[in-house]
């Protein structure tokens, strides 16, 4: 299927007048998603904020993510993702977090975690999903893909 909308535009338009509110917890991507999904006029309607936790300390400290965690897992792991989509719907009071977090070049990668690697989390209620990807290109190629990869999710989550 091609889309032929923006994906935030998609986005808007699934939740817009449904009473879902979402929040965001952003570390590689520092804001891309949230100014993505700002775009859109009206999307206070649905969109309440976000954090760009971009240090493990305003990981733990902002959003919760357990230091133990970090420690035993590392910021790049779909544990952290789970905790930061968790943790900003709880703060936020949302029905949805997301959250992203990995590695956009073009250092800090190891064999285990290569550059392009990025966990992003969906939070509801009762569930809460992690993906993994492994993009290829430039920071700001790894960037904008992991944001996209964030907004197509969370139209999955909606059924769209």
């Amino acid at each position: 299927m091609t889309r032929k909308k923006p994906l935030q535009i998609e986005l808007g338009a699934a939740l817009r007048g449904s009473g879902i509110r979402i929040a965001t917890a952003e570390s590689c991507t520092g804001g891309i998603l949230s100014g993505m999904i700002t775009e859109i006029a009206g999307s206070s309607d649905y969109f309440i904020g976000g954090i760009i936790a971009y240090s493990n300390d305003i990981k733990k400290e902002a959003v919760g993510v357990k230091a133990s965690t970090l420690k035993n897992f590392g910021a790049v792991s779909k544990e952290t993702a789970i905790e930061l989509s968790e943790g900003v719907r709880k703060r936020f009071k949302t029905d949805i977090g997301v959250s992203i977090t990995g590695i956009a070049g073009p250092g800090g990668g190891s064999p285990e975690k290569p550059v392009g690697t990025v966990f992003i989390g969906i939070s509801k209620s009762k569930k809460a999903i992690v993906k993994k990807f492994l993009f290829k290109g430039t920071r700001r190629s790894i960037r904008k893909a992991s944001a996209d990869a964030a907004l197509k999710m969370l139209l999955e989550s909606l059924g769209r």
